[in-house]
């Protein structure tokens, strides 16, 4: 017994039919459905959809039963987009820079390249040019080493234990660590593991820049099915999570309010307008360091209310700030 021929997908036949129209070659249905290997009735198909949908200027001519392009086309429309799509295409592209140094940055840059490329007989623009309308500056980008970057997205994906050398903030010297990693995640501008700290029996996160010596085993995990980033990184701020459960209360001045309503700050917020055109910011963590520093950054114009444990730690941070300023 033969087994059943596949078919060409339908946009490999198109770009097919694509090649030999535009090659000024006028094509006919039945010999075309011949040499791909489909009916007739598909070839007609997908002449009817590269004419109809895509707007390729293809034209019939009964007198010699044949299909012809009206006038000159130099690339398939792969993509269909909007004027406003096509920005939000190029904002995309200014955003790949945040990958630089990483093997996803290269790839990006080449999927952006092919969907431009579909889409210049749809509308005249040039990348380059067009790039100059939308820029990206963010404060303190994140350093990674390319080789830890490949090790660790290999391990990722192979679900195979790694051993690396990491110094903790703070401390004069490195400690190893065999973990089996779990997720790699891009935040406040900086690259981060999730994986299970073997020897402390615990998920932990390790900042790329501090990781030196990474080396893959041959000892295979398995990552557990309930395991999500979405939900570890659930209850921090960035990515210092933790097991309490804090309900954060800050007041804003009224000199800054606005630029606290702009932003989404953590998918827990709710956000209070007070009789004074100031505000009040609540959210639910699990840890309090992070929260600490950002409150910190706003200055004079920002007060912790609750819980009371934040507010003494502010309020202690204050006073050893004043004494450093005093001298």
């Amino acid at each position: 017994m033969h087994a059943p021929k596949l078919s060409r997908p339908p946009l490999e036949r198109m770009m097919r039919i694509h090649e030999q129209l535009r090659s000024r070659a006028k094509i006919n249905g039945t010999k075309l459905a011949s040499t791909l290997e489909v009916s007739r009735k598909t070839i007609m198909r997908d002449i009817a959809f590269m004419r109809d949908r895509l707007d390729l200027p293809i034209e019939f001519e009964p007198q010699s039963n044949a299909y012809r392009y009206t006038h000159p086309v130099n690339s398939f429309p792969t993509v269909q987009v909007t004027e406003g799509e096509l920005m939000a295409l190029l904002v995309a592209r200014r955003a790949v820079e945040q990958y630089q140094g990483t093997p996803f940055h290269r790839q990006l840059e080449i999927a952006f390249d092919k969907l431009t490329d579909g889409l210049k007989d749809r509308i005249s623009f040039s990348p380059a040019e067009e790039l100059g309308s939308v820029s990206f500056k963010n404060m303190g980008l994140g350093k990674a080493d390319l080789g830890v970057f490949n090790t660790l997205s290999a391990a990722v994906l192979k679900q195979q234990e790694v051993e690396f050398a990491y110094r903790k903030p703070g401390d004069a010297r490195a400690s190893r660590r065999s973990v089996q990693p779990y997720h790699l995640s891009h935040r406040q501008n900086l690259w981060y593991l999730v994986g299970h700290d073997i020897e402390r029996n615990a998920l932990r996160t390790f900042a790329l820049p501090r990781i030196t010596d990474v080396r893959m085993t041959k000892e295979k995990f398995s990552r557990p099915e309930d395991f999500s980033p979405e939900q570890f990184f659930s209850n921090a701020l960035g990515v210092l999570g933790g097991s309490g459960n804090y309900e954060i209360r800050i007041h804003f001045s009224a000199r800054v309010a606005d630029r606290v309503r702009e932003r989404v700050w953590h998918e827990s917020q709710e956000l209070h307008d007070l009789p004074d055109r100031s505000i009040e910011l609540i959210l639910k963590l699990g840890a309090l360091p992070e929260v600490e520093s950002w409150i910190l950054s706003w200055g004079v114009d920002a007060e912790v209310i609750s819980p009371s444990e934040l507010r003494k730690n502010i309020q202690s941070i204050i006073v050893r700030l004043a004494a450093k300023y005093r001298k």
